[in-house]
């Protein structure tokens, strides 16, 4: 651990008081180095470090005429618990394919149609996995499901999923508010698999992001989200992996 003793005046020193920061100057490591500056938050860090993650995936296809629907949906977790819920995953895993759990990727299409390392396992014990998953989830209180079935021919000419991703932003930012209403101050943070529409929700995110880093869309203006999304590989995060079995559920 290291000494602090308090700085002298400084011009961020007025700042740091109207913010509750504490400003101590560190003793260096070695004595050549020059002493380091600490802005320790130690009275608004308990409102910072709060957040919400919103994993979502997709269940249908855009263009896919025979889709009549396309689906966005997904879970919203506190950031402390997405190790937990991957646990449960990780369990299921070894019981269906104990020599090569790590690579079994939950998704709803593979595990019910018996596809990829689905294949070699039974319909039976692929059914009760599914079910095993989503049970999980359901016996928790500690999640929010968040979904979106968009009628394709009923919004055309708009892009269904462009349409299904601004009704949950807007959703996700009012379960946030009231959060924060309720004294629970919490900011979101999205994340989406990789392979769904990426290119267009990040152009989507740019356009927010235009308007003073509050994304506003045709229900108001969002308040309560720290970032632009984020789009990750599914075989890499059980998360979306679980969005992927509540959208397929869909």
């Amino acid at each position: 651990m290291c000494r602090c003793t308090r700085l002298e005046s400084h011009p961020l020193d007025s700042i740091c008081s109207e913010r509750g920061w504490e400003v101590r100057r560190s003793v260096p490591l070695r004595p050549s180095a020059s002493p380091g500056r600490l802005f320790c938050g130690v009275t608004e860090t308990s409102r910072w470090a709060s957040v919400h993650l919103l994993y979502l995936d997709d269940s249908g296809s855009v263009k896919n005429a025979a889709d009549r629907h396309l689906i966005l949906a997904g879970l919203a977790v506190f950031e402390r618990l997405p190790y937990w819920f991957s646990r449960h995953l990780d369990v299921i895993a070894r019981d269906v394919w104990p020599e090569g759990w790590p690579e079994l990727e939950f998704r709803g299409v593979d595990i019910f149609s018996g596809r990829k390392r689905w294949r070699r396992i039974t319909k039976e014990v692929r059914a009760q996995a599914y079910a095993r998953a989503l049970n999980s989830l359901g016996s928790s209180r500690q999640l929010r499901l968040f979904g979106a079935a968009i009628h394709k021919a009923a919004i055309s000419p708009e892009d269904p999923m462009e349409y299904a991703f601004e009704q949950l932003l807007s959703r996700f930012d009012h379960f946030l508010a009231r959060l924060h209403r309720s004294g629970d101050t919490q900011r979101g943070i999205i994340v989406l698999d990789k392979s769904s529409y990426e290119t267009s929700l990040q152009g989507l995110a740019r356009e927010f992001r235009l308007d003073g880093h509050r994304w506003g869309h045709r229900w108001g203006q969002l308040h309560n989200i720290s970032e632009t999304p984020f789009f990750v590989d599914s075989r890499a995060t059980r998360m979306i992996q679980y969005a992927d079995l509540i959208a397929y559920a869909l």
